[in-house]
């Protein structure tokens, strides 16, 4: 086996930008088991007065989960959000057509407004923009903001939460580029139709950031005319344009798999351009904010998925997009967390999708049984504990290598995270070669009197192994493949490894 030589440089005033801790937020959306049976369930042991499992909102706290969007997603786009309020027993139960399953409305927006809350986030609302418009936007903003003595903000107070929920990030509509969204728009009709309810919604409350829908994903027909289009409408009154994108490895190519966090940096890179594009095109002043709000990896469940919705349809929380996590996905996850900390200057905000049993870091067993963590659960969790600062800009020298549809891969991926208030410097490193060794020395001259405090990784001889409740095969461990002298770093990332490495005073 041979050892790659891989050299980077940081410095404290080699700065990308601050971080906005809502880079870690997530997604639940009532699709699955994500909410009943997941958050959401009565007859367990942990649940508290209000249904919701205690285990799994700590393991959600272990994520320190800033933000949570919310309720879709596809899901979205046929929700009426009147019947997710009011007395439990008087909801409807209706027809979910994204999903095709049935929704009872037992968790609606106020009860999962309060969990949220009580878990440490805040809520990033959607609002239905397939198969509904501005007067139902406008309504729900009032419902939610508003203090009082309106028709809504009243409907609120009778429900029994006096003060508002002051939700303060709304996403207009979700995915309207898919032929397969319910109420699917072309680019000139959604772009005026967000452009329309963005102005209604600030004259409701002009405290509120307003999210853009973008592009489903990098391989859009559309994309970026989609971005230019709806921009042109939308740039005065919106703060932030949407990304989604999953990666799969359906043939099996490891290698090739570990390089698709390439794509996604190109991804972001075009959509950064084409946002500046509308920017000077409207002699604007302002940077369109990306909100990278759905990501992950997503494949194994595809089969199983597409069963159940063709011959098993409406069922109440049918196990759907369960994929179960192995190894190599957790490595990419951690890429993919690696390249949007690269981007911290205009990524603001972006959702691991999703949070809990629907292609999630958080399993829980059918009816009511275990919680347990998936492999993808710990880059996050690493990222989300030590990402927290000022990203750095890295100076890597690495060897590269090519795939069946990547060139020049670079063999080591890292960012450094600087934590002023606590003197702490976290170099986050992924060895995506699955041949071969590096020994990584780094430059941290500029930390003048800073030790290792310790480097974590996860790795496995096994690129497939998986987690499951009771059998942790793929966890972090504590090792000693870090050393420090003379203000340089020398550490050894063992092929295909996740690699977090702490120095502090």
């Amino acid at each position: 086996m041979a050892c790659n030589k891989v050299k980077m440089v940081i410095d404290k005033e080699f700065r990308i930008s601050e971080i906005d801790e809502r880079i870690y937020g997530s997604f639940i959306e009532h699709l699955g088991r994500a909410v009943y049976d997941g958050i959401y369930c009565p007859e367990h042991p942990t649940a508290d007065e209000y249904g919701f499992r205690s285990d799994v909102k700590e393991m959600i706290r272990d994520l320190n989960v800033p933000i949570i969007r919310y309720p879709g997603g596809n899901f979205v786009s046929s929700f009426n959000w009147e019947d997710s309020v009011g007395p439990v027993s008087e909801r409807p139960r209706r027809l979910e057509l994204a999903w095709k399953s049935i929704e009872e409305n037992k968790v609606g927006l106020n009860e999962f407004t309060k969990w949220a809350r009580s878990a440490g986030s805040d809520v990033m609302m959607a609002v239905n923009l397939g198969t509904r418009g501005i007067a139902d936007a406008c309504n729900i903003l009032e419902y939610c903001n508003h203090p009082g003595n309106t028709k809504y903000s009243d409907l609120r107070i009778s429900h029994g939460y006096k003060e508002p929920h002051n939700i303060k990030t709304w996403c207009l509509g979700n995915e309207m580029d898919g032929p397969w969204q319910l109420g699917h728009k072309t680019m000139e009709e959604y772009g005026r139709l967000a452009e329309e309810t963005a102005r209604a919604m600030k004259i409701i409350d002009p405290s509120i950031e307003l999210v853009s829908c973008g592009s489903s994903s990098l391989t859009m027909p559309t994309f970026p005319d989609w971005e230019a289009v709806t921009l042109q409408h939308t740039y005065d009154h919106v703060d932030y344009v949407s990304m989604h994108q999953y990666y799969g490895n359906e043939k099996g190519d490891s290698e090739d798999f570990l390089a698709c966090s390439d794509d996604m940096d190109q991804f972001i890179r075009t959509v950064i351009a084409t946002c500046d594009y509308v920017k000077a095109k409207k002699r604007g002043k302002k940077d369109i904010k990306i909100s990278f709000d759905e990501w992950n990896v997503w494949y194994h469940s595809n089969a199983a998925d597409n069963d159940i919705t063709e011959n098993h349809p409406w069922k109440v929380a049918p196990p759907m997009l369960e994929d179960i996590y192995n190894f190599e996905d957790a490595l990419l996850v951690g890429l993919m967390l690696i390249t949007l900390l690269k981007h911290a200057d205009r990524v603001k905000m972006a959702c691991l999708a999703q949070l809990v049993n629907v292609i999630a870091p958080i399993m829980t067993e059918a009816g009511g049984g275990a919680v347990w963590k998936q492999t993808i659960f710990y880059p996050f969790m690493h990222a989300s504990a030590f990402g927290r600062g000022t990203a750095l800009l890295p100076v890597i020298s690495t060897p590269k290598f090519d795939t069946s549809r990547h060139e020049d891969v670079t063999a080591v991926e890292a960012v450094p995270v600087y934590n002023g208030e606590k003197d702490e410097v976290t170099i986050f490193a992924v060895n995506r070669s699955i041949k071969d060794d590096a020994e990584m020395t780094i430059d941290v001259r500029s930390f003048e009197g800073y030790r290792i405090l310790e480097h974590i990784v996860l790795e496995s001889d096994d690129l497939l192994a998986v987690n499951g409740p009771f059998n942790e095969k793929v966890a972090p461990k504590q090792t000693s493949q870090s050393s420090l002298d003379g203000g340089m770093v020398t550490s050894m990332l063992h092929r295909a490894s996740w690699n977090v490495i702490r120095l502090g005073k």
